[in-house]
């Protein structure tokens, strides 16, 4: 399977580097685009459950990996809930 990572800017200005076992993000998120936060998470779960879930089909068994990293995603989005306005851009594919 393509792996693939998706950049992001969090509302504070930090930047994370994501993970997908499957390249199916790119048909949930647009590199230049910003998403407003629970937006965002919500694309990202449904993203990294169909990777995972494509990655069972194949091999038989879940993409751990994929739920670790939505889990992450999560945390991080987490203090920022309470911003009305806060949003995340994605900034690049790799």
């Amino acid at each position: 399977m393509p792996v693939m990572h998706f950049h992001v800017v969090w509302p504070d200005q930090t930047q994370t580097r994501c993970y997908s076992p499957s390249l199916v993000v790119q048909e949930y998120l647009q590199v230049g685009h910003s998403y407003p936060l629970p937006d965002f998470v919500q694309r990202c779960h449904d993203a990294l459950h169909i990777a995972s879930e494509r990655v069972r089909a194949k091999y038989g068994f879940a993409c751990s990996q994929a739920l670790d990293q939505l889990a992450e995603i999560e945390q991080r989005a987490a203090p920022f809930h309470t911003q009305a306005d806060a949003q995340v851009l994605v900034t690049a594919f790799s």
